[in-house]
């Protein structure tokens, strides 16, 4: 009994100092890696994998050094190893006079001041950092025994590019996106902030995977309380792998039983420096687009940067028209299940004998009905998102047509059942978000199950139920439904239910603690 209480424990707790899953295992050459460096040591560590290329050299100097080169096939360009490492180090000097000073003993400072090109040349005397360097996709030049050695940045592999996010089209704005390539995306960001005050912190996470991550903020308006509580939370995580920024995700929110997603997240370089410029914190991953944000709040789910493009009329009737498709994606079955079997003293006669009709020989319940058929909706909706695209759009489209038609010429449910779920699954698409959308989806079950059991009152508990989380919930510290709760009438006048046109914007949202609050909005 006492091992099953401890499985369920581990299973539904998470601990509160070190979030450590699985214990990594122990290899032969761990205690290798804790020895003083040497060429030999990192080729017998490295010798066993058949893309990892050694290539030993000689550098002709006063005396005589053994040299060897190592990198990774596949992670670095074969054209900068070729002309600005090894032909500058095997043929360019040979005569040059600085050779004829270098000697084992000062080949290092030579070779890093003098014989080499490159931008990125630096000295290590860790065998841990040869051996990352490497895998990382560096250059390691290790020099006769000598316990030091030099990387060079010389990274360079296939990558995606720069293309438009799917998930985050717009209409007018611009159409970069990040790639699986941090550096690259990095770079979109200081394309975007050109200010010296735009700060990036490199971490490693992983003990296998070593993925590079780097927390971007912006100082003097970031919070520093937030920074370091994302620093905190960021240095307690140990893990084999973080191959994509969910593994982080799950890790650091604060509340991981909610439905609702804590941690905002985005594709798009603009976004990024927008969310930076209110005073938040991003999150980029090495290996993959999504660039976490936070802290995040639940309207901010329910905007999208085109509504800083667009004139500030335009985007108050788009944000109107995203938060009437939320709230309808969450209440339409239940509302509809509650009147047609508790409350039909409300629908109009007309209306009542039309819907009477319909549901004349219907063998099954409202409940019945409506969870059978957002079941078959959630099963098409993802058949079509997994299939390739060419095909699913046509099994989402045709799929739902054919299944509906002929569960209504079956008489297995009511037209106006259809037109419900069909309006319910359209209403759900205007959530830009697609977390936030999966939460509504989710939590579409409980609400029409009250609505099947106590009608209106049952919606209202459930309502009232979810209104108390997501009062409860926060984000870094920050309320999740601010600025509403608590109350900022300036932040809700200013870009929450409406936005602003940008000559009003004179202050940044007053969501955290950020320390300096104009954003010098004038017109």
């Amino acid at each position: 009994m006492r091992s099953w209480l401890k499985m369920i424990r581990e299973l539904t707790i998470r601990p509160k100092g070190n979030r450590k899953i699985r214990k990594s295992p122990e290899y032969a050459f761990d205690d290798d890696l804790k020895k003083p460096l040497s060429g030999k040591t990192v080729k017998e560590i490295l010798s066993k994998s058949s893309d990892i290329v050694f290539r030993e050299f000689v550098l002709q100097g006063k005396e005589r050094i053994d040299c060897m080169l190592v990198v990774v096939d596949g992670l670095v360009d074969k054209n900068l190893l070729d002309q600005f490492i090894l032909k500058p180090l095997m043929v360019d000097l040979l005569g040059h006079s600085e050779l004829a000073e270098v000697v084992l003993s000062n080949v290092i400072q030579k070779t890093q001041d003098s014989l080499l090109p490159g931008i990125e040349v630096r000295k290590i005397s860790k065998m841990e950092d040869a051996v990352n360097a490497v895998l990382s996709g560096d250059a390691v030049i290790f020099f006769g025994d000598l316990t030091e050695a030099i990387v060079i940045g010389a990274r360079g592999w296939a990558n995606r590019g720069v293309n438009e996010p799917e998930a985050e089209s717009v209409v007018k704005g611009p159409h970069e996106g990040f790639s699986e390539t941090l550096r690259m995306n990095t770079s979109l960001l200081r394309r975007k902030i050109k200010h010296p005050s735009l700060r990036l912190i490199s971490l490693k996470l992983g003990n296998i995977s070593n993925t590079d991550v780097v927390v971007t903020y912006i100082e003097k308006i970031a919070s520093p309380d937030v920074v370091s509580e994302v620093l905190l939370r960021l240095s307690k995580i140990e893990m084999d792998a973080v191959l994509d920024a969910g593994y982080i995700e799950e890790m650091i929110e604060d509340n991981p039983y909610s439905p609702f997603p804590q941690i905002a997240y985005t594709e798009r370089p603009d976004v990024l420096a927008g969310k930076l410029l209110e005073g938040k914190v991003g999150i980029m991953i090495d290996g993959t687009p999504i660039v976490l944000v936070v802290p995040a709040i639940l309207t901010q789910f329910l905007n999208i940067n085109e509504d800083y493009y667009e004139r500030a009329m335009t985007a108050i009737l788009s944000r109107f028209v995203r938060y009437v498709g939320a709230f309808i994606a969450v209440v339409a079955p239940s509302v509809y299940i509650a009147v047609t079997t508790f409350h039909q003293e409300i629908i109009p006669t007309d209306l009542l004998m039309s819907i009477a009709a319909g549901r004349q020989g219907v063998p099954f319940p409202a409940l019945l009905e409506a969870l059978t058929m957002t079941v078959v909706l959630e099963i098409l909706q993802e058949a079509g998102l997994r299939l390739p695209k060419p095909i699913g759009q046509t099994i989402g489209i045709v799929g739902a047509l054919i299944i509906g038609d002929a569960a209504v010429n079956a008489g297995l449910v009511s037209p106006l059942m259809v037109i419900i779920i069909g309006i319910t699954a359209v209403a759900s698409y205007a959530i830009p978000y697609y977390d936030l959308s999966l939460a509504v989806r989710l939590l579409r079950f409980p609400l029409m199950i009250m609505a099947g059991i106590l009608g209106f009152f049952g919606v209202a508990v459930g309502l009232y139920a979810l209104l108390i989380h997501v009062l409860s919930l926060r984000s870094f510290g920050v309320p999740y439904t601010s600025p509403m709760a608590p109350l900022r009438i300036r932040a809700m006048l200013q870009d929450t239910f409406v936005r602003a046109p940008w000559w009003a914007l004179k202050r940044r949202p007053q969501l955290i603690d950020i320390e300096d609050p104009r954003s010098n909005g004038k017109g």
